[in-house]
């Protein structure tokens, strides 16, 4: 372990400072308060979109961007990889500093951060490193890592996002359960104040490898009401905000003088997952009923069809793998009656679901809730707060789950994570396979470890498939994310998208006037 400078981890989180005009960036996002900081468990949007500006990967997506075409060096300068693809050598920076004083990043902080990654009781992704077989320190600025098999992409893993931010060791180990709440990174910001449901407080990090970033400071104000956070921007209480997923409100937002909206790419995957252990959703003629009685089109209608995109498949249309090839289910509220009367309810059924208060997300669960009323299926909707609904959801304790995704966008990482049986949650390896689904197992494993190109696109089709045949879950939509600044705002890039959830604030960012 390095040894920890004279600085107190409490003089750099407590510190406060006063910027002048223009250096300070005021963020406002849809949520009540921070759920959980650790890079290495935080599952919400907001607190990831957050962590997108504290944290770096061994590799990243560049900023802007989302495609895996766009993948560069971050941490790791350099990588080879051996000819079966199963041993992957990574050359490190070495001017690569923890914020505070806990020492500069080595090849012993980026194994021990891909093992907690990977250890699911430290990691809410352990899953998606499951075929990891080792990962050394094969000096003090180079590390190896080896595969049981191949998988369709390792770079994917390591990117600065979910499992794949870099944590410092020390930093964790001194915090203990403080981490949480007091994440310490390497990017260009630095946690610095946390005020419950009011705002977190991040500040220019000075010895970001990459240049002193132009903003001093951000401050990450927790803003639920829609109408509250677009007083704030039009009064220029906020620089930047989370946007609400429709285009009524994206076309509103769009004539605010100074208003820069971007709808981010590629969409969050929006899914209604169905938990087949618990009835009447155990019976699968109730769960064809649930898909005949949804209405995409309404949803896409009632939402807006620039913002969203009804989906068929249980991955992403764009994502390497997606096939249409599924079977599926026309709206059609008579076949929905008829298929409840045949499994034995004639009158109706009433299913449970547990369900966020965030303005993003529920109104379209209510929709949803209506469009199954018709049908006769009674939806009851325990609403939480966000943060309560993550921890709930994993703990398997509602019928139906409305989930929202962005993923790296190859077949295999939502397979693997919403739809194998190792990802099943409330079990040690759960991630998000809230439908307890298992049925195509047997194809997603074989498209991991499978090189001829042609058969890995057909396994996941067959997966696919087979997720459709059976109704693990019923696919509604992808939904563009929106965000607006204002035009004096400059990121120094273009954003076209961003897998974390957030635009990219980097050393590049500044007010142009």
């Amino acid at each position: 372990m390095k040894k920890l400078l004279c600085m107190s981890v409490t003089g750099l989180l407590l510190g406060s400072a006063a910027f002048a005009d223009g250096q300070t960036l005021t963020v406002g996002t849809n949520v009540a308060d921070a759920g959980v900081l650790d890079p290495h468990s935080a599952t919400s949007t907001a607190d990831k979109g957050l962590l997108h500006w504290m944290f770096n990967g061994l590799v990243r997506i560049q900023p802007g961007q989302s495609n895996p075409d766009f993948i560069e060096p971050d941490i790791a300068k350099s990588w080879t990889t051996s000819a079966d693809g199963l041993t992957w050598t990574f050359a490190l920076r070495d001017d690569v500093d923890c914020h505070g004083d806990y020492g500069r990043i080595d090849a012993n902080d980026v194994v021990y951060s891909l093992t907690r990654a990977s250890d699911a009781d430290r990691s809410a992704f352990a899953g998606d490193f499951a075929a990891i077989s080792s990962i050394e320190a094969t000096g003090d600025f180079e590390v190896t890592i080896t595969l049981a098999n191949q998988i369709p992409s390792l770079l994917g893993l390591l990117i600065s996002y979910h499992g794949g931010n870099i944590v410092c060791q020390d930093a964790v180990e001194a915090l203990g359960d403080n981490y949480a709440q007091t994440p310490i990174g390497t990017g260009p910001f630095m946690f610095a104040e946390y005020q419950p449901q009011q705002f977190i407080r991040l500040v220019a990090n000075p010895e970001y490898f990459r240049g002193e970033p132009q903003i001093k400071e951000i401050v990450y104000r927790y803003i639920p009401s829609d109408s509250t956070r677009d007083l704030a921007f039009q009064s220029g209480e906020l620089d930047m905000m989370t946007g609400r997923q429709d285009q009524i409100w994206a076309e509103r937002i769009k004539k605010v003088e100074g208003a820069n909206l971007v709808l981010m790419s590629p969409g969050e995957m929006s899914v209604l997952s169905l938990n087949k252990t618990m009835a009447p959703l155990d019976n699968i003629l109730v769960r064809q009923a649930i898909a005949h009685a949804i209405n995409r089109e309404e949803l896409v209608a009632f939402r807006g069809a620039d913002v969203i995109v009804p989906a068929i498949s249980p991955v992403p249309e764009g994502n390497l793998g997606y096939t249409d090839d599924v079977p599926q289910y026309a709206h059609s509220v008579d076949r929905a009656k008829a298929l409840l009367a045949e499994a034995g309810y004639p009158d109706g059924v009433t299913i449970q679901t547990i369900h966020t208060n965030n303005p993003g997300m529920l109104p379209t669960m209510e929709a949803v809730q209506a469009q199954l009323a018709r049908a006769g299926i009674n939806m009851d909707i325990t609403v939480v707060e966000h943060s309560t609904f993550h921890e709930q959801i994993r703990k398997d304790l509602s019928q139906v789950v409305h989930y929202s995704a962005l993923r790296f966008p190859v077949a295999d990482v939502y397979l693997s994570q919403f739809f194998h049986s190792d990802a099943i949650v409330n079990t040690p390896s759960g991630v998000t396979n809230f439908s307890h689904c298992s049925v195509a197992d047997a194809q997603i494993e074989a498209a991991r470890a499978e090189t001829d190109a042609t058969r890995q696109l057909a396994l996941w089709a067959e997966a696919q498939a087979a997720i459709m045949e059976d109704l693990c879950a019923v696919p509604l939509f992808q939904a563009r994310l929106l965000w607006v600044w204002n035009d004096k705002l400059d990121l120094g890039v273009e954003v076209a998208g961003s897998l974390n959830l957030s635009p990219p604030v980097t050393e590049l960012a500044r007010f142009t006037d």
